[in-house]
C-alpha cells in the first residue's frame, strides 16, 4: 500500500510528463488514502481531462476528485456560436455518430449535448469529439440512449 506522499509523487510525475499540460505545476494535488483531489486552473477543457486521466492512472490512486477550473486566455477564447458550429460539424463528420440526431447548446464556452442515440458508446464518442475543441470550457452530456432503437 502506498503512502499519501508516494501517491502524490506518482501523480505529480504523471502530470509533469504529460506534454498536453504546459503548466503542470499549477495543479495542486491533495491525497487522502488513495483519493486524489486536483485543484487549480488549466488552460482548456482538454487539459482538465488530461490531468484527471493522468491522476487516475497513477499508482495507488483509488479515485480522483476534480476541482480544477478552466480559464481561457483571451487568445484562446471563441464566440459561442463559433464553438457550436465547430461542434456540430465535428459530430456530422463522424461516420460512427448519427449527428443529425444531436444538438449542441453553448454558453460561455460550456457545451451541452442533447439528442437521442441508440448506443452508449455513441454518446461517449460524441462527448469525446467535442471535448477537445478549441475554446471549450466544459461539456454536459444530456444525450438520451435508447438501446431499443438499435434493434
Amino acid at each position: 500500500m502506498s503512502t499519501n506522499g508516494e501517491i502524490e509523487a506518482a501523480v505529480r510525475a504523471e502530470l509533469m510528463g504529460d506534454p498536453r499540460l504546459p503548466h503542470p505545476d499549477e495543479v495542486a494535488i491533495a491525497v487522502d488514502a488513495g483519493l486524489v483531489t486536483l485543484r487549480g486552473t488549466v488552460g482548456s477543457f482538454a487539459q482538465l481531462r488530461a490531468a484527471v486521466a493522468d491522476a487516475r492512472r497513477s499508482v495507488g490512486v483509488t479515485d480522483v476528485w476534480d476541482e480544477l477550473q478552466v480559464r481561457l486566455l483571451n487568445e484562446d477564447r471563441r464566440k459561442d456560436a463559433e464553438i457550436r458550429g465547430a461542434a456540430l460539424q465535428r459530430l456530422i463528420w463522424d461516420s460512427e455518430i448519427p449527428g443529425e440526431f444531436l444538438d449542441v447548446k453553448v454558453k460561455d464556452g460550456w457545451l451541452t449535448l442533447k439528442g437521442q442515440l441508440s448506443h452508449q458508446w455513441q454518446s461517449d464518442e460524441a462527448f469525446d469529439r467535442v471535448a477537445s475543441l478549441h475554446g471549450v470550457t466544459g461539456v454536459t452530456n444530456e444525450i438520451k440512449v435508447d438501446e431499443r432503437r438499435a434493434a
